[in-house]
């Protein structure tokens, strides 16, 4: 039933109550607030009554309006500063898969799983990628999208409130300075764009992220007369990424797998705890701070955590990059490391 009469109607009524919580978390100075705020909504009013049905157009728009803002952060230097770390993001990628393992194991022994459904519900992935490679194993989808939302929620529900409660000072006035210009805010927006409809014709995952990426971050490097949008298009952006994330949860699956929710949150904090051993380590060898290390090395949520580094002050471009190469390592792979890994699951019957 359709308690607003019309799906316009109810797009506004949830935007409106998004924008609403995203204000009371920007109150209490929650970090990301646009973002968890709406997020929280969202995911509670699918949890009441069913996830809203948003257009699909809103999170590629929210992705190439965020993805802009962090490709400012790519100067001259910071993009020569990372060629000296390619060894490292390689081995956070490749530790990452491994972590994803042995999370999986954990989630075998809570939720009775076979090997090859516990790593498409651990090992870090798009929640719609994995579900498309769980039904080409013959597992169930449902629960693997829903373990890989889950563990992009959490992400952003500890990981950006505990850095920043642990920096201390303000938790979003770096989103709100910065040189401004229209011209240039015009050009930002129009190779977004550019960038986003080239990757998407490419077939490049995630094209709207990291097409608008690439363009901004190759135009802030080579001096090009990009600038900051104002703060409220940033919000807004992050308000359609929120909905978007909070409509992934379904309110008949966590129903019927309640169980299983809870192995997966438990599976999720022991990636989750990988990962930042990892950051601690790199931290140490490399000399970067910590704080950075931990957004890098987070398993997903690049969006995120790239917004998280800009609020600290952190090195943007390293926990970006870091992002990136995990992305285009995983991703591509994940149909070969799925089919050995039920080969070999089947070999040991």
């Amino acid at each position: 039933m359709n308690l607003f009469g019309s799906r316009t109607a109810e797009n506004v009524a949830v935007y409106c109550g998004a924008a609403l919580f995203g204000y009371v978390a920007y109150l209490l100075a929650v970090p990301l607030p646009w973002m968890i705020g709406p997020m929280v909504f969202s995911a509670g009013l699918a949890l009441l009554w069913r996830s809203a049905r948003v257009p699909r157009i809103t999170r590629p728009i929210g992705q190439m309006v965020v993805a802009s803002v962090v490709g400012l952060s790519f100067t001259a230097e910071s993009v020569t500063a990372l060629g000296q770390l390619v060894l490292p993001m390689v081995l956070v990628a490749l530790l990452t898969i491994v972590a994803g393992f042995i999370a999986a194991a954990v989630l075998m022994r809570l939720a009775d799983m076979d090997v090859v459904a516990a790593g498409l519900a651990s090992i870090p992935g798009g929640p719609v990628e994995m579900a498309a490679l769980a039904e080409h194993h013959n597992v169930p989808p449902a629960p693997i999208a829903l373990a890989q939302t889950l563990r992009i929620s959490l992400l952003v529900l500890i990981i950006p409130p505990v850095l920043v409660a642990i920096s201390g000072g303000a938790p979003n006035a770096a989103l709100t300075v910065g040189e401004r210009s229209l011209p240039g805010m015009l050009l930002l927006f129009a190779l977004a764009v550019a960038g986003g409809l080239l990757f998407r014709w490419l077939r490049i995952t995630s094209p709207f992220f990291l097409g608008a990426l690439g363009f901004n971050a190759a135009a802030t490097a080579f001096a090009l007369p990009v600038s900051m949008p104002p703060y409220w298009v940033l919000a807004g952006a992050q308000i359609l990424l929120g909905v978007w994330l909070g409509c992934m949860f379904d309110r008949e699956t966590l129903a019927r797998t309640r169980a299983f929710v809870l192995a997966a949150i438990v599976s999720t904090g022991v990636l989750i705890v990988l990962c930042a051993g990892m950051a601690f380590a790199i931290a140490a060898v490399t000399g970067i701070d910590w704080h950075t290390m931990i957004l890098a090395t987070a398993p997903g949520s690049v969006t995120e955590m790239a917004l998280t580094a800009k609020i600290l002050n952190q090195q943007v471009a390293i926990v970006t990059a870091f992002h990136i190469v995990r992305i285009f390592i995983i991703l591509p792979f994940l149909p070969l490391i799925f089919s050995v890994t039920a080969k070999l699951a089947n070999r040991s019957r």
